[in-house]
């Protein structure tokens, strides 16, 4: 990640340079490891013998923003760049390593990340990572007690008593929802502290679930939670420290749901969640798990927003859900990818953000191996779409150009600029960055070689944007 400072300057944005603010985070910066697994005996490497210092963080996708004014960001498909033996162990299977890992070769130039010689050391990794960006001196912490996993995002509510509720998904086939509620309360700045600071270690401490989805329309957080049913030794769970590392084995144990691959997940101004579900083209498929009411379509080229509200507060055992948009091209033969959109056709639910009017940004991301293919022949490039949440009308907003995926989403306080960031222009359709390729597919945003940004608009006659 980097963090920079940005201004207004005569109607213009511009990053300011020199910042006070201004750093980068790469796989190489320090973290210190907190929480359950922090010092953990599956968390210790040679170079690290304690367990409580790991170096990076990787493969960040999606991301949240505490009410205290810190950021969170989530380190998803992680595992691939690691290498394993030609023996796995039973964890190390269910994690996805495999020998080699996804081609990154990052094993043949830095040990750590050959499992074979440092086997600890993808468990420290998977983590949603805490940043103060107010404090550039302040060390960014991997908090353990929401969970390990290929997580996407992470969105914060508040119970009306003051707790922190953490809400994230995993983004892989077959993976879960997960949401996480402090055991304090969130406290406000001192005179002498500020709230990131009072509230350093809020994240450290409180009960992690998973979602159970219900046929008929109801469902239930299962809590992960050492010593409580069947999270026991006996199981395979030594101690709390193991259930967090190995969160993908306890959510397997206590039977809860497999989802289409979930993705960002925010909050509607009447308390519904909403999640993406953003494809999973194995669902029905041989020795794959069959659909479901949850679920409902098998190979989900399409995907579908799912959501749910708690019965009672966020901090609520049990909660009733629905589906509130299948997306897909009602012109399609098959009947499985037409989707039931209100409005324009999209495909591949990701993004997801609600303004403070209440409207439900949408952003898509199309694998650029499948766009223009199959159940994607008419969808063109990845999007940008605004949903009415009362009506559940959609409609687009912006296409992006050729190759990128729209991610990301945020506004000014008055609503009159909004920014937005277009990743990886010009991808081709090997989803490789070949420099012969790129060029010929984009040339954004400088009639050049692409390159990704993050994007300012702003209505012409400097109105609200998105009226």
């Amino acid at each position: 990640m980097s963090v920079i400072e940005v201004r207004e300057t005569a109607g213009t944005w511009e990053i300011v340079r020199p910042s006070r603010f201004a750093r980068r985070f790469t796989g190489n910066t320090p973290m210190t490891i907190a929480g359950p697994a922090a010092g953990h005996a599956m968390m210790k490497t040679a170079a690290d013998t304690a367990g409580t210092r790991a170096l990076g963080t990787l493969n960040n996708c999606g991301s949240g923003i505490t009410p205290w004014g810190t950021y969170l960001t989530c380190e998803e498909n992680f595992i691939g760049y690691f290498s394993g033996g030609d023996t796995l162990s039973a964890h190390e299977r269910r994690w996805g390593l495999r020998k080699g890992g996804w081609g990154y070769r990052w094993h043949e130039h830095d040990a750590r990340f050959d499992a074979t010689k440092n086997p600890n050391e993808p468990n420290r990794f998977g983590w949603i990572v805490e940043i103060d960006p107010m404090d550039p001196t302040s060390t960014p912490i991997k908090r353990t007690a929401m969970g390990r996993a290929a997580h996407e995002g992470a969105t914060v509510a508040v119970t009306k008593d003051g707790h922190a509720v953490v809400y994230s998904g995993e983004d892989a086939r077959f993976e879960y929802i997960y949401k996480f509620v402090s055991q304090n309360k969130i406290r406000p700045a001192t005179a002498t502290q500020t709230a990131a600071q009072v509230n350093r270690n809020l994240l450290d401490d409180g009960i992690l679930y998973v979602a159970k989805f219900n046929a008929d329309g109801t469902g239930e957080w299962l809590p992960l939670i050492h010593g409580i049913g069947k999270l026991t030794a006996a199981n395979g769970f030594k101690d709390q420290g193991e259930v967090v590392i190995m969160t993908r084995q306890a959510s397997d144990l206590l039977g809860a749901t497999k989802m289409d691959r979930p993705e960002w997940i925010d909050i509607d101004k009447a308390g519904w969640v909403y999640c993406t579900l953003t494809n999973n083209s194995d669902r029905g498929s041989a020795n794959r798990p069959a659909v479901d009411a949850m679920n409902p379509r098998a190979n989900n080229t399409q995907g579908n927003i799912i959501r749910w509200k708690e019965n009672g507060d966020f901090d609520g055992d049990t909660f009733r859900w629905n589906h509130f948009v299948m997306a897909g091209d009602p012109s399609l033969a098959r009947a499985e990818a037409k989707g039931n959109i209100k409005g324009d056709m999209f495909s591949c639910p990701d993004g997801l953000w609600t303004d403070s009017r209440g409207v439900l940004w949408i952003q898509t991301d199309m694998s650029t191996s499948a766009m223009g293919k199959g159940d994607l022949i008419n969808m063109g490039n990845n999007m940008m779409l605004a949903a009415d949440v009362t009506t559940g009308e959609i409609r687009r907003f912006l296409t992006g150009p050729a190759g990128c995926e729209v991610t990301g989403a945020t506004q000014t306080p008055d609503m009159k600029t909004m920014f937005i960031n277009i990743q990886h222009p010009g991808e081709s359709p090997s989803e490789k960055s070949d420099p012969a390729a790129v060029t010929k597919i984009s040339s954004w945003p400088f009639n050049s070689r692409p390159r990704s940004a993050t994007v300012a608009i702003r209505r012409k006659d400097s109105g609200v944007v998105g009226t």
